[in-house]
């Protein structure tokens, strides 16, 4: 049958497509791709302290993540919230944190079991903080900004569950394709499969990361994917709508490609401007105030832009007491800037929270 966007695509076609994947430009641009990926995640083990990544520069995923489907916060109002600064938090911050929260149980998940529907559902409802679960009423319809109908999904819980096992065989199927051609298959796939009520975007792109972690191209799941699509908010829509109306895959497997390159070299800048300064503290300190110099007191201001006492007996560096002198230490050094913020002193990183932002 031929595609009607206005009635369910009750015939979205099982994987792998029909269509040859590995076309010339998609193997050249793969090769790109996978060298980016792998540089990222040799300077991402080079992290003392891998806590960070996943804390601090996952917040940032989570924050594009969410603005694509137009829940926006900021930056600040993002790390004051997450280090316990806002007795009232605003609706879109908590949405974010609890994207952040459902990546990380998606990465904690892969090391017993791989990825499944139940773990689709687990993430959504994690997302969405509600017993979210796979769509049982029709009339879901994906519109464009001045309300017309773009795509149908497909409709009724039999046949979703059926796109969704097939969805599964094809992730975990032996069938020699590139991973990264693999993954912009699986993206499509999930988001015209639609399966949920709600939070299907950001289900799709946490999936993105949890299947190239789980193929073994990152330890652990730090790739801003959702900054290339924002930069790139039309090409993205409009290749989806390719595939399905044209089943033209080598565009969308192409931008797809472009977005791990791209964002893999980006977070790669990114983690190692965070070692360069890391080490410049560490080197400071260590000349400087000798006496309080420690490994862990160094990751410990490094793990969130802010920290208090508390996070550092959290830690076991020290008792409270011993904790404001090398806190109120490191501030006269000029490496934290302190802050009353209510009840609390806070010390600032600055340069941490300028180079996660920027």
């Amino acid at each position: 049958m031929a595609f009607d966007r206005n009635q369910p695509y009750n015939d979205l076609p099982f994987l792998p497509p029909a269509q040859d994947l590995e076309t010339k430009a998609v193997l050249k641009q793969a090769i790109g791709a996978n060298r980016a990926l792998a540089n990222l995640r040799g300077l991402a083990g080079q992290i003392p302290n891998q806590r960070m990544l996943i804390n601090s520069i996952t917040l940032q995923e989570a924050r594009l993540s969410s603005e694509i489907e137009n829940i926006v916060t900021t930056n600040d109002e993002l790390y004051r919230a997450d280090a316990g600064l806002n007795s009232r938090t605003d609706p879109h911050t908590k949405e974010v944190l609890r994207y952040r929260q459902a990546l990380q149980h998606g990465f904690a998940a892969l090391r017993d079991r791989p990825l499944t529907t139940n773990l689709f559902i687990e993430i959504a409802q994690l997302i969405k903080q509600s017993d979210i679960g796979i769509r049982s009423i029709p009339g879901t319809a994906l519109k464009n900004e001045v309300g017309g109908i773009i795509y149908t999904p497909p409709v009724g819980d039999d046949i979703i569950r059926t796109k969704l096992y097939d969805l599964e065989r094809f992730v975990h199927a032996e069938d020699g394709i590139d991973p990264l051609i693999k993954m912009a298959v699986i993206h499509y796939q999930f988001e015209a499969i639609h399966p949920f009520p709600d939070g299907n975007g950001r289900t799709g792109r946490i999936l993105n990361l949890l299947y190239l972690v789980q193929m073994g191209l990152m330890d652990i799941p730090v790739l801003f994917l959702s900054r290339y699509i924002i930069a790139n908010k039309r090409e993205y829509y409009l290749n989806l709508q390719r595939v399905t109306e044209q089943h033209d895959w080598e565009h969308w497997v192409l931008f797809m490609l472009r977005a791990v390159e791209s964002t893999a070299q980006q977070t790669f800048d990114q983690v190692k401007r965070i070692l360069a300064l890391m080490e410049r503290v560490r080197e400071k300190v260590r000349l400087e105030a000798p006496a309080i110099y420690s490994k862990e007191l160094i990751e410990a201001v490094f793990r969130h832009p802010y920290t208090k006492i508390q996070f550092l007996v959290d830690a076991n560096i020290a008792k409270r007491q011993t904790s404001s002198v090398y806190l109120q230490t490191l501030a006269a050094l000029g490496v934290l800037i302190p802050k009353q913020i209510g009840r609390e002193k806070y010390f600032i990183n600055e340069a941490l929270l300028v180079d996660l932002t920027r």
